[in-house]
């Protein structure tokens, strides 16, 4: 299982730069919209961290691989699309930055307890967050060309760093217990810190 899994990392890790050069062109335009939007979850700490997290709470706290594995990284992908458009339309919503500093502390406390949510709650709690880490994308990438392109390309990012944290999260459900605590409160860490400068 742990073989499997670093064949997974290591796949990702070699395709996240591929995907992205994939994509940009010498004429910027459109193609710069995906590739910007592609590199866009990984330039952050807190979205980088959030994204990982999520996947790796679904693997850690999963009773079963289908569907649990599945809900709350589907949730957050699609309401952070949801932001997204939210944001590159320019809808004001209140305490972004706070909000996703809380995101870290709950998901980082998740992901060292790993505690097993009903499916509905586990959307609702992921989905909650991803507008709010949606918006703050969309706001900041409200000024590039090729808005739809650049949103696909945040939101395959996402995919790939969900699907990195449910690779390590299901590495390590037979691990030492500690591990997945140490995980979860480095999340959690980062995020009382985000939300300490935030308010």
């Amino acid at each position: 299982m742990r073989h499997n899994a670093s064949k997974t990392l290591a796949l990702i890790a070699m395709l996240l730069p591929l995907a992205a050069s994939a994509h940009t062109g010498a004429d910027g335009g459109v193609h710069h919209g995906f590739a910007t939007g592609f590199l866009h979850p990984l330039t952050g700490a807190d979205h980088l961290a959030a994204m990982v997290a999520v996947g790796l709470w679904s693997a850690l706290a999963a009773r079963r691989a289908w569907p649990d594995l599945l809900w709350a990284p589907l949730a957050f992908a699609g309401m952070l699309l949801v932001g997204g458009l939210m944001g590159l339309a320019g809808v004001q919503l209140p305490a972004v930055e706070p909000m996703i500093a809380a995101s870290l502390l709950v998901l980082g406390l998740l992901v060292a307890t790993r505690v097993h949510l009903p499916a509905v709650v586990a959307v609702a709690v992921v989905g909650v967050f991803a507008v709010f880490h949606g918006v703050a994308h969309g706001y900041e990438l409200a000024s590039e060309d090729g808005a739809a392109l650049t949103l696909a390309g945040m939101v395959g990012a996402t995919v790939l760093l969900h699907a990195a944290g449910m690779a390590i999260g299901w590495a390590l459900r037979r691990a030492n217990a500690w591990l997945p605590r140490v995980a979860g409160a480095a999340v959690l860490g980062l995020g009382a810190t985000l939300l300490a400068q935030a308010i």
